[in-house]
């Protein structure tokens, strides 16, 4: 096809591991390569390359990122002690995505895609809730140690004159565990920005809570950046525009967010929204139905699924069996990304490529042709279970009459 929509600059492209990887090469073969003149900067984040390269390549990819602008990525394997053995690893390399927010020091943002047929299982969330997680630091750069009876242990900081401050942590009668975690003051500002542009962009009211009751000094540090920013720079904007920001306690938060009908942002330390984005995923449905994108303050963008590399339907897959794995997520990482590429290089075709290709995939689920995990929610009237590439086919009929 010579009249394939083209592309000025190209998109990183980070490869990833087991399913989710198989699944990419699909998306791309049917639903992308057939339409657009792709063009990537190619990078493959599959453990087997990570450890060949002592992970430099997921560094490598992160720069290459700040250079383009935007990326797309496959989910990856964060390995374990099992993993070590199974992959034969040199060590346990850290989270690909960890050292990815850190090194672009970016705000996570995760919502989930809704469809007609799947209720929620919050029956008054009508409208997607938004996640957004601050993404560097906290127990993701944690320092950890086995402590043995006996020890004491204390935090010790050396100032810039050579002085030095501690803060007895325990004394240990008996074998124990501590973890150093720590944060950056102009991280957290990057975060609280991140969040109050992305709010003014999507015009919803924004949250945010933590549990500066008892972490008085931690806790309590993000919720007076966030408020000093507000106050100073946006409180005016959000008049303006009609939306509102309110701090709150994390356990208040749930509280609200049960009882809420949905369509606001809800703003959460690292680890507080790594877990709620996959709990407000479930609770809407499914985790395979969860996009996610990483905005650094700068304005870069890293699309990817929030879900894992789904490693059961994997080994299946090896053993030729047929498996029926849910690829939402995954394909709208790629039109996330390629629409964004098309805001960023003023090539209109490329966005309404990305806004069909994804009203196809909605419309394919609301036709009732859906993967094994849709078709056990919805409620459907003659719903139609296909297994992966079937589906991937099914939505492609559909972009095909759209284009």
């Amino acid at each position: 096809m010579s009249d394939k929509i083209q592309m000025k600059t190209p998109l990183v492209e980070m490869d990833g591991d087991e399913m989710t990887r198989v699944i990419w090469q699909m998306i791309k073969d049917i639903l992308i390569t057939p339409y657009v003149d792709l063009k990537t900067e190619y990078y493959d984040l599959g453990l087997v390359h990570r450890n060949e390269t002592n992970d430099q390549v997921t560094i490598d990819s992160a720069e290459a990122t700040k250079k383009y602008g935007v990326a797309v990525k496959c989910a990856t394997i964060t390995p374990n002690a099992d993993r070590v053995k199974e992959y034969d690893l040199k060590e346990m390399w850290k989270s690909p995505n960890g050292t990815i927010r850190a090194l672009l020091d970016g705000t996570v943002f995760r919502c989930p895609i809704l469809v007609k047929g799947i209720t929620p299982y919050v029956p008054t969330w009508t409208k997607p809730i938004t996640i957004a997680r601050h993404a560097y630091g906290d127990i993701y750069k944690n320092t950890e140690m086995r402590v043995e009876a006996g020890s004491k242990a204390e935090l010790c900081v050396t100032k810039p004159d050579g002085s030095e401050e501690r803060s007895l942590i325990h004394d240990f009668k008996t074998d124990g565990i501590i973890q150093g975690v720590h944060n950056l003051d102009k991280s957290i500002a990057s975060f609280a920005r991140s969040c109050f542009n992305y709010a003014l962009d999507k015009k919803q009211d924004i949250w945010f809570a933590s549990k500066d009751t008892i972490s008085k000094i931690y806790d309590h540090r993000f919720k007076d950046i966030f408020n000093e920013i507000f106050e100073n720079e946006y409180k005016e904007k959000f008049a303006d525009a009609g939306i509102s920001f309110f701090y709150t306690l994390i356990d208040d938060a749930v509280a609200r967010v049960i009882r809420s009908d949905g369509g606001y942002i809800w703003a959460c330390k690292n680890y507080d929204g790594d877990v709620m984005s996959d709990m407000i995923a479930t609770a809407f449905g499914s985790l395979a139905m969860m996009t996610s994108v990483l905005v650094s303050p700068e304005g870069v963008y890293e699309y990817e699924a929030a879900h894992g590399t789904v490693q059961r339907h994997y080994y299946k897959h090896l053993k030729g069996e047929e498996t029926s794995t849910n690829s939402v997520a995954t394909l709208f990482a790629w039109t996330g990304a390629l629409r964004k590429r098309g805001e960023l290089d003023d090539t209109p075709d490329l966005c309404a490529f990305a806004d069909k290709l994804e009203a196809a995939a909605v419309k394919t689920i609301e036709d009732g042709v859906m993967t094994g995990d849709l078709a056990l929610l919805s409620t459907l009237p003659n719903k139609q279970k296909v297994n992966t590439e079937e589906f991937l086919r099914a939505v492609d009929e559909r972009l095909k009459a759209m284009l």
